[in-house]
């Protein structure tokens, strides 16, 4: 008989980030730091978290293909702190002169385990000082979705807009998924009506852990995050949640539990469309 899977600890890093660069490195090193001292072994860091609301994003693209700084930062915490990283999400040039938003997933040893480009842009009319938010303007959409194998389990990834299309995560459990990863920076009115709703739809419907880790604050005069990042177990119990600003948000994830309520109630083998 193996030895039975002992429960870990899991972090969704919630960060206010703005537009200098350094200053978001620096909190972003900070809170891994902290979830690694607080026991974590998969940490989950916000969309855009190393630029926010810039148009900057164009510069950090083309710079980061030919360097790679900001994947060297992020393989290097993943290292440093012995910790599975999702890194948020950082811009890479597309073909047609836009960027991707790529999500890297590093190990603790610092290897790449993979890289998901957002599918779904968010380009809506929002009642906020923002008002319409065109995403596709300076984003180009990825194809293909991410699931892959970790010292924690299998994990899939998402970004923001991506919460809302439940047929991306049913691919994922296709693919074993057994946790669900939410890089976001979702308005304040669309997160803190929509938000958690729906990141419990995601891991009741797929019986996966869910990591969410949200932008939470004031970036500028118009554009304001919701914060509440979380961590949802299988039965779509909140586990641990923040409000806004900065935060740690840690729980502990228990794989073997959730595996035995796939056996109890074994939603997937059910499914007839």
């Amino acid at each position: 008989m193996p030895e039975p899977w002992l429960p870990i600890g899991v972090a969704a890093l919630q960060m206010v980030s703005g537009q200098k660069l350094d200053d978001n490195l620096q909190s972003a090193q900070a809170l891994v730091a902290t979830a690694a001292k607080k026991g974590a072994k998969l940490a989950v860091l916000p969309e855009n978290f190393a630029l926010f609301g810039s148009k900057k994003i164009f510069t950090l693209a083309t710079d980061e293909a030919r360097d790679g700084a900001i994947q060297h930062f992020l393989s290097n915490l993943a290292s440093d702190y012995g910790i599975t990283l999702v890194g948020g999400s950082i811009p890479l040039p597309s073909p047609d002169g836009r960027v991707f938003a790529c999500s890297f997933v590093y190990g603790a040893d610092g290897s790449c385990l993979g890289c998901y480009r957002k599918i779904h842009l968010f380009d809506a009319d929002v009642g906020d000082a923002q008002g319409s938010y065109r995403e596709s303007d300076s984003y180009a959409p990825g194809e293909n979705i991410l699931v892959v194998d970790s010292a924690v389990g299998r994990i899939g990834v998402g970004i923001c807009y991506d919460l809302r299309f439940p047929e991306m995560f049913r691919r994922m459990l296709d693919q074993q998924a057994e946790i669900i990863v939410l890089p976001s920076a979702f308005t304040r009115s669309t997160g803190w009506a929509h938000w958690l709703p729906l990141l419990r739809a995601r891991a009741i419907e797929n019986q996966c852990l869910v990591v969410a880790a949200n932008q939470g604050g004031i970036h500028d005069a118009k554009r304001q995050t919701s914060g509440g990042s979380v961590v949802i177990d299988s039965w779509g119990s909140v586990l641990a949640e923040a409000g806004l600003g900065e935060a740690c948000v840690i729980a502990k994830y228990d794989r073997e539990e959730q595996r035995a309520l796939r056996q109890r109630m074994p939603v997937s083998q059910h499914r007839r469309l």
